[in-house]
């Protein structure tokens, strides 16, 4: 097992007075899926055994599954080490963290927020860096998630009135879907060491981008959000990339897994992933400098059932 959670203290069962139904994402997250649960929902494997999300992002279809299939056993990764602690910290620490995002609740202002966001990550304890994210998840420009070369977040203030930093009804519903999840910092392809036959996995990568205007692969690039393949370096998810992920897509369809995936409309896409069944899907780009390029845009959805 290459890939390491980084937290130990997940119950491994869950309690009979726990309730998930009303989980949802708690960051905000580009690209993130909320918009497409309802198209998503008539794609699924019609059952499964173990769920795995290797770019987990907001984790919108995993708290859409929780929501309708209950307690199955999870694996959701991602390579940003920042998006993994938040994780692990709503699960395992909640307690901790409620009151630190009241006090950014309490005490928000633009005077705050540029003061949180000159904080170091590992100057700070897990709880502290997952506060950190939150609060400038939610009150950042258009909740972008984006660092600059020498790794420090570098997205402006947002124009909000009264940001919602968090909702805490909300983040205890989250918190109890995550139980009976494993939560690891790792590169996409290891999760070919978590699951085998029967088992559902959802690749929601950075996508290729249709044109040089309306790539986010730029986020991808300077966030090392997902799938490098060196810690010590930012991750590009580019053309090698891609490809990379199609190899680790149909090496996942020989062991039998359910698989379905998520990306732009592109010749290279379908180029990669021809042999498999592709649905073409509409969603909304939000997304944008300019504000009169935002709008409708096709996407694929790719499964092997």
């Amino acid at each position: 097992m290459r890939g390491t959670e980084l937290g130990t203290n997940a119950p491994s069962l869950f309690s009979s007075e726990e309730s998930f139904s009303s989980a949802q994402p708690f960051l905000k997250w580009a690209g993130g899926k909320t918009q497409l649960l309802g198209r998503l929902a008539g794609l699924l494997p019609p059952k499964f055994n173990r769920y795995a999300e290797p770019f987990v992002g907001s984790g919108a279809l995993f708290f859409s599954l929780r929501r309708t299939n209950g307690r199955f056993p999870a694996f959701l990764s991602d390579y940003n080490p920042e998006l993994v602690n938040c994780y692990l910290t709503v699960r395992d620490r909640l307690d901790e963290l409620i009151p630190l995002l009241r006090s950014h609740q309490e005490e928000h202002s633009k005077k705050r927020y540029y003061e949180v966001r000159r904080l170091k990550p590992n100057d700070l304890d897990s709880v502290q860096r997952a506060a950190r994210l939150i609060y400038l998840n939610k009150t950042c420009f258009n909740g972008l998630y984006r660092v600059n070369s020498d790794g420090e977040f570098n997205v402006p203030m947002g124009s909000y009135v009264r940001p919602r930093i968090f909702d805490e009804e909300a983040l205890r519903a989250a918190s109890a879907a995550l139980q009976r999840s494993q939560i690891y910092q790792s590169d996409f392809a290891e999760v070919e060491d978590h699951v085998g036959e029967g088992d559902f996995i959802y690749f929601d990568p950075p996508y290729h981008p249709i044109s040089r205007t309306s790539s986010f692969t730029g986020y991808a690039v300077s966030s090392a959000t997902s799938g490098g393949r060196h810690k010590d370096r930012k991750a590009s998810f580019g053309i090698e990339e891609q490809q990379r992920l199609a190899a680790t897509f149909a090496k996942l369809d020989r062991k039998r897994c359910f698989l379905m995936l998520s990306n732009s409309e592109s010749l290279l896409m379908r180029q990669l992933y021809r042999g498999y069944k592709v649905q073409r899907v509409e969603a909304r780009r939000t997304i944008n400098c300019d504000g009169t390029k935002r709008g409708v845009i096709h996407e694929i959805v790719v499964s092997n059932y």
